[in-house]
C-alpha cells in the first residue's frame, strides 16, 4: 500500500485536533457556481485501504485522498442531495491517475448519462467543463495510467440546484434559550430559580432552556434543575468549570415520587456539593455525563420516595453513589468510590469500583470494560471561540475519557445554529452545503423530513430541543453512511402517523461501519402525553454497527392523548441491521414489540421496560397463540445475539386478570446468550407465566418480587 498521506493521518492522533481545511487549488474557483459535492455521501466501487475512503475526495482537504483497487473500471460517485444544473468537475489527482476515464450523471443513482469523457489525460488538476443535470455525479475510470489504482485528492462538482436562495450561513449567536453565564455574572442564582420555577412541573409544556457556565469557579449556587433544562460546562475538561454548590433533581413537585423526573441533563461539570452529597434523583430520558463529583452523589429524592432508572456516563464521583429507591441503572466507563445498594436491575459497564456481579441474589450486573463507546459530542470555549468537540470511538474502555480527550474539534461556523422558527427546508439546505446541526432549546414543526446523508454529520441538540414531524412525515432518516453523531434532542410523534420516526439506514443497507459508526446518543422518542400522537415505528436501525449509547422509546401512559389507539405506536426499536449495540435501552409501552432485533450479532448492555398499562384486554395482545408481545424479542432466524441486565415489568391497569406469557422471546440456540433477566408484576396488575421463553417462575400475585433467569439457554 501506497501510505503516505494515509502515514501522516494516522501519526495525527494527539488528544486535541483541530481540522484544518487546506486550501483548495486555483483551479477549482474557476467556476462562478457552488461547489455542490464538499461533504457530500460519497462511494465507490473499491478502496485501497480504510485510510483512503470515498468521502476523502470530497471533504475540502487536500491532505486526504481516495483511493481504489489496482484494476480498471473502478468509479467515485457522489450524492448531491437535490438534482442540480452541473457546469463543472475539477479532479485533483494523487500520482495514481486516470488516463481515460468519464464524468457522469444519474438522477437515480442507476442510470447514467455521459457528460464528458476524457482520453490521455496526463494528471495533476482537470477543470472540465460540462453541461448536465443530476442528482448523481459519478468519476467513471477506464483505464489506470500507472499500475496502481484511481486516487484523487479532491472531486468537486460545480453548478446550481436552483433553490433561488443563498447559501445557510454557519456559525452565529445561540438564539434566545441559551443561557451563557461566568462566574461574575450578576443574580446568577435568581436566573436559576426563575427558570426552575417556570419548569419545575411543566412535564408537557413548550419551555426549553440551556445554562452554559464558562469556565471557573461558581461558589454557593444551587442549579434545580426542572424539565427540559440542561446544565452543562464550557470547558474542555469537567474540572474546568468548577461549582462550589450543588446541581439538583429532588421531587417536592410530585409528593417526593421521583418516577416522572424526566427530560433534563447535566454535563461537563465538577461539582463539590455543598453537605458533601449531590443529589440526582431522575427518572428515564435524564442522563448525567462528564461530572466529577468531589463527594457523593444520592440518586433518591428527599424522603426516599419511588424513583425509576436513570444513566451515567464518563464520570467520576469521589465518594459513594447511594441509588436508595432507584429500580434499575446503568453506569457506563466511569468511576466511583463505592455504590451502595440497589432495587432490581443496577448494571455496570467499564465502572472502576463498581461492586461485582451477584444478579441471582442481588441486583448487580457488572462487565468489566464496554465493547464500543464514543462520548457525546460537547459545545465548549476554546478562549472566546465556540467549538463543539466530537470525542473518537473506544474500543474495550474502562474509566472516564478525559482529560485525555482524543477527538477532534469543529468550530462553530461549520453548524447551521438552529433557531426556533427555522424550517425543514432550511434545515435541509444546511445538511445539502455540508453543514452539521446546533439545534437550540426550542419546539421545531417539521413540513418535510431532515434529511441526514453526509458521512461523520453531528446533529447536537441543546436543552432538549424538539422536533415535531406534522402531516405524517417521518421527523429524520440518517443515510447508510459513516460515522453520523445524533445527540441530545427528542422527537415528538405529530398528531398524523408517522412510518417511522427516526430511520438509520435505508432498508437493506449493508456497508461495514465498524471502524467509525453511527451513534445515537441521549435521542427520545415521545408518542402522546403532550397531545395525541402516532407512529407505526418509533425508530428504525437498518445501517450496521450502529451504536446506541442511552435513548428512552416511550408510548405515553399518562398526560394528554393518552389512550389504546389514540397514541398507537405498534414498534419501539426495530434492529434489522447487524453488529449493532445498545447501551442503556429504555423503551416504554408500545402496543406490539417494545423491541423486535432481526439484525446478526446484536448486543444489549442493559434495558428497562415497562409493558403497555392500557391494553384492554388479553385478546388485544393475543399473537401466534401467545399472550403479550415479550417486551424484547429476537427474530427466529438470528443465529447470534448476547444481551445482560435486562428487565420487563407489567402494570395491567386497564385488566389486571392478563397473564403474559414472557417477557424475553429469543430462539433456543447455542449463539444466543441472555445474561441476568427479570420480570416483574407491580402490585400485581398482571402477571407474567415466564422470564424468557417458557423458561423461568411466574411472578407470584401482588407481591411486586423478581422472578430471574441468569443465563438462557
Amino acid at each position: 500500500m501506497r501510505l503516505r498521506s494515509l502515514g501522516v493521518a494516522l501519526a495525527a492522533t494527539a488528544a486535541l485536533i483541530t481540522l484544518p481545511l487546506t486550501q483548495l487549488p486555483a483551479a477549482a474557483a474557476a467556476s462562478a457556481d457552488t461547489n455542490l459535492s464538499q461533504g457530500r455521501a460519497a462511494t465507490s466501487s473499491s478502496n485501497e485501504n480504510p485510510g483512503t475512503p470515498a468521502s476523502a475526495a470530497v471533504d475540502g482537504n487536500t491532505a486526504t485522498r481516495w483511493s481504489s483497487a489496482a484494476t480498471d473500471d473502478q468509479w467515485l460517485q457522489v450524492d448531491l442531495g437535490a438534482t442540480a444544473s452541473i457546469s463543472q468537475v475539477v479532479i485533483n489527482w494523487e500520482t495514481a491517475y486516470g488516463k481515460d476515464y468519464k464524468i457522469q450523471s444519474s438522477g437515480d443513482g442507476s442510470t447514467w448519462t455521459d457528460l464528458r469523457s476524457v482520453t490521455g489525460g496526463d494528471g495533476g488538476t482537470d477543470t472540465l467543463d460540462v453541461s448536465g443535470q443530476g442528482r448523481y455525479v459519478r468519476l467513471l475510470g477506464i483505464h489506470r495510467a500507472t499500475q496502481w489504482g484511481y486516487s484523487t485528492w479532491e472531486f468537486q462538482v460545480y453548478g446550481t440546484t436552483g433553490s433561488g436562495s443563498g447559501p445557510v450561513q454557519g456559525g452565529g449567536d445561540l438564539g434566545p434559550n441559551v443561557i451563557v453565564v461566568d462566574p461574575s455574572t450578576p443574580n446568577l442564582q435568581q436566573k436559576f430559580d426563575q427558570v426552575f420555577a417556570q419548569q419545575e412541573s411543566a412535564q408537557f409544556g413548550s419551555g426549553r432552556y440551556q445554562f452554559l457556565l464558562k469556565p471557573g469557579t461558581y461558589n454557593g449556587i444551587n442549579a434545580q434543575l426542572g424539565f427540559y433544562t440542561s446544565i452543562s460546562g464550557l470547558g474542555l475538561n469537567p474540572d474546568d468549570t468548577q461549582i462550589n454548590g450543588d446541581v439538583t433533581v429532588d421531587a417536592g413537585w410530585f409528593n417526593g415520587n421521583a418516577t416522572q423526573n424526566f427530560w433534563r441533563s447535566a454535563e461537563n461539570l465538577a461539582i463539590r456539593p455543598s453537605n458533601g452529597t449531590d443529589r440526582w434523583a431522575v427518572a428515564q430520558a435524564a442522563p448525567f455525563r462528564r461530572i466529577h463529583i468531589q463527594g457523593g452523589l444520592n440518586l433518591a429524592p428527599n424522603g426516599y420516595g419511588w424513583a425509576s432508572g436513570g444513566y451515567i456516563a464518563d464520570s467520576r464521583i469521589d465518594g459513594t453513589v447511594g441509588p436508595y429507591s432507584q429500580q434499575q441503572w446503568y453506569t457506563r466507563d466511569s468511576s466511583v468510590g463505592g455504590w451502595t445498594n440497589g432495587v432490581w436491575n443496577m448494571t455496570f459497564t467499564g465502572v472502576q469500583g463498581a461492586p461485582a456481579t451477584n444478579f441471582d441474589s442481588g441486583p448487580y450486573t457488572t462487565l468489566d470494560t464496554t465493547p464500543v463507546s464514543r462520548e457525546k459530542p460537547f459545545l465548549y470555549l476554546d478562549g472566546s471561540t465556540y467549538k463543539v468537540f466530537v470525542p473518537a470511538k473506544r474500543s474495550n474502555a474502562r474509566g472516564v475519557s478525559w482529560p485525555a480527550n482524543a477527538g477532534t474539534s469543529l468550530p462553530l461556523d461549520r453548524f447551521y445554529v438552529v433557531k426556533p422558527g427555522a424550517t425543514a427546508a432550511t434545515i435541509n439546505q444546511a445538511l445539502a452545503q455540508g453543514l452539521n446541526l446546533l439545534f437550540t432549546p426550542g419546539v421545531y414543526h417539521l413540513d418535510q423530513t431532515i434529511d441526514v446523508r453526509r458521512p461523520d454529520t453531528v446533529v447536537l441538540g441543546l436543552g432538549l430541543a424538539t422536533l415535531v414531524p406534522d402531516n405524517g412525515v417521518d421527523a429524520m432518516h440518517v443515510a447508510d453512511v459513516d460515522g453520523v453523531r445524533l445527540a441530545g434532542f427528542l422527537i415528538d410523534a405529530g398528531r398524523a402517523n408517522s412510518d417511522t420516526l427516526l430511520r438509520i439506514g435505508e432498508p437493506g443497507a449493508s456497508a461495514d461501519h465498524s471502524a467509525d459508526p453511527t451513534t445515537m446518543q441521549d435521542v427520545f422518542v415521545r408518542i402522546g402525553g403532550a397531545g395525541p400522537g402516532l407512529a407505526t415505528n418509533s425508530v428504525v436501525v437498518n445501517s450496521d454497527d450502529v451504536v446506541i449509547d442511552h435513548t428512552w422509546l416511550w408510548r405515553a401512559d399518562h398526560g394528554d392523548g393518552v389512550g389504546w389507539d389514540t397514541n398507537r405506536a405498534d414498534y419501539g426499536l426495530k434492529v434489522n441491521g447487524d453488529d449493532v449495540l445498545a447501551t442503556g435501552l429504555f423503551v416504554e409501552h408500545f402496543n406490539k414489540y417494545d423491541v423486535l432485533w432481526s439484525g446478526e450479532r446484536g448486543r444489549t448492555i442493559f434495558f428497562q421496560n415497562e409493558k403497555a398499562y392500557d391494553a384492554p384486554n388479553a385478546a388485544a395482545i393475543t399473537h401466534d397463540g401467545i399472550v403479550g408481545y415479550a417486551a424484547y424479542k429476537v427474530v427466529d432466524t438470528v443465529t447470534q445475539h448476547e444481551a445482560w441486565g435486562l428487565g420487563s415489568y407489567c402494570n395491567y391497569t386497564s385488566d389486571p386478570s392478563i397473564v403474559q406469557h414472557h417477557g424475553f422471546q429469543v430462539p433456543a440456540r447455542s449463539g444466543i446468550r441472555m445474561h441476568d433477566l427479570l420480570v416483574i408484576s407491580l402490585g400485581g396488575k398482571g402477571q407474567y407465566a415466564h422470564v424468557v421463553n417458557d423458561t423461568g417462575a411466574p411472578t407470584s400475585g401482588t407481591d411486586t418480587v423478581p422472578s430471574k433467569v441468569t443465563q438462557f439457554p
